[in-house]
């Protein structure tokens, strides 16, 4: 009894990628990709007997490798289809599961520290950054927006008409803060002391411009003089009450101590307050005195923290 292989498709012997239709006898001319699910119909009449060829050498492999390449290339395209779509455009990205995610990216706070505010923009406080102070600017008061010497000055708003000059407005009262040059006097004492008759002519005498808005000073006495504490280091003053030639007069202060800052150098305080209708009481040369304080907050090197008033 011989046994025959029945018609069908077979691996084609020379290219294994390929199935070859065998009649039942032999190989015939029709060949299809490996592993088609729905044949073609096998050709009824064989081409001519076919016997099986042995594969080739060298070449199989290379055709595989290509037909291997082939398909996954197509694979891969059509990966890169159903993940953008039809368009081409990239989509929302694919999470696990089949669900898209938007790529978003969280805003992120600044952790920088906000800015403070500078001292100097405090219109209650006048700030003399070289001596590393600050004066309290008191209700009625106000920084001077310019001054020929261009020293730290604060003084009243209000004005009239200046008593030895009728076309010059003065100010009921006046405070600046100085550093004290071509000197050499080291104590609060004596640089107070040294200092007093020149606060008086800049305050009665003549102006910065040599006007004479008082019309001069006839005379002086003091009033006041002493030791006193101002920001934490001790300092000294000295008064003078003022009789000008026109108007009521006055009353000057000098008013030095040493800085906290640098290397420790003198500061001196002048304060001028005429003795007209709507001046200021003298108390407030002492309401500023005792409000002054150091550039950032900190005092030391006194001997105490309060204004102690002088004898007279």
């Amino acid at each position: 009894m011989s046994m025959t292989t029945p018609p069908g498709w077979y691996p084609d012997p020379g290219t294994p990628v390929l199935e070859r239709w065998w009649d039942g006898t032999a190989w015939t001319g029709h060949t299809r990709a490996a592993g088609q699910a729905v044949p073609p119909a096998p050709p009824t009449v064989p081409l001519g007997p076919v016997a099986p060829q042995p594969r080739p050498r060298g070449r199989g492999p290379v055709v595989a490798a290509a037909v291997a390449a082939a398909v996954l290339v197509t694979a891969l395209v059509a990966g890169v289809i159903v993940l953008n779509g039809d368009d081409g455009e990239p989509k929302a990205d694919a999470a696990p599961g089949g669900a898209t995610t938007k790529s978003t990216v969280a805003p992120t706070q600044s952790t920088a520290p906000a800015p403070q505010p500078s001292p100097s923009d405090d219109p209650n406080l006048l700030v003399d950054q070289l001596n590393g102070i600050t004066l309290p600017v008191l209700p009625g008061w106000e920084k001077a927006e310019s001054r020929i010497d261009g020293l730290p000055t604060m003084q009243t708003k209000d004005t009239f008409d200046c008593p030895g000059d009728a076309g010059a407005f003065c100010h009921h009262a006046w405070v600046n803060t100085r550093t004290p040059t071509r000197t050499d006097l080291r104590t609060a004492e004596a640089l107070a002391k040294h200092d007093i008759a020149d606060a008086a002519d800049a305050a009665f005498k003549e102006d910065a411009v040599g006007r004479q808005r008082y019309g001069g000073i006839v005379s002086h006495r003091e009033v006041r003089s002493g030791s006193v504490v101002v920001a934490g280091r001790t300092g000294y003053l000295v008064r003078w009450s003022v009789k000008t030639g026109a108007g009521p007069g006055g009353h000057v202060q000098s008013l030095a101590f040493p800085s906290s800052v640098g290397s420790e150098s003198m500061i001196v305080i002048r304060f001028a307050f005429d003795a007209g209708k709507g001046a200021p009481p003298l108390a407030v040369l002492d309401k500023i005195t005792s409000g002054i304080r150091v550039l950032g907050g900190q005092e030391n090197g006194g001997v105490g923290s309060s204004v102690a008033p002088p004898g007279l």
